[in-house]
């Protein structure tokens, strides 16, 4: 059993969000993430289930071809394959992530490129 907090994981950077991997099997990835205003997690299509929670602050969430506000205590499910990115818009946003199963390196490779590039939908 994992178990931890939002206050004892937090930690923000500079020069892009902070995600802090708290489980990790073959079969799913929990992950908090931490973000500036403005920070954001690029948009991909990895072929995982994704369950994301937002904990503090508000933002954007990619949702197949959809952008959708979001802001503490909802739940955004996006399923595998589909589009999918997350954005703070104002103040610093927290939330959860978890994936199944999680994704690949070669499938990340939209997020590394989009945050080298400084853009949310890299594509």
């Amino acid at each position: 059993m994992v178990t931890t907090s939002i206050d004892a994981e937090r930690e923000y950077v500079d020069d892009g969000f902070s995600a802090q991997t708290i489980h990790e099997t073959e079969r799913q990835k929990v992950v908090l993430g931490y973000f500036e205003p403005g920070q954001f997690i690029p948009v991909h299509a990895p072929d995982s289930d994704v369950a994301m929670t937002v904990l503090s602050g508000e933002g954007t969430i990619r949702d197949g071809d959809e952008e959708r506000s979001v802001s503490a205590g909802d739940v955004v499910a996006v399923p595998a394959g589909a589009d999918r990115g997350i954005r703070a818009e104002r103040g610093r946003l927290e939330a959860t992530l978890v994936t199944a199963p999680p994704p690949t390196d070669t499938e990340h490779e939209p997020v590394r490129r989009g945050l080298k590039r400084g853009e949310f939908d890299p594509e």
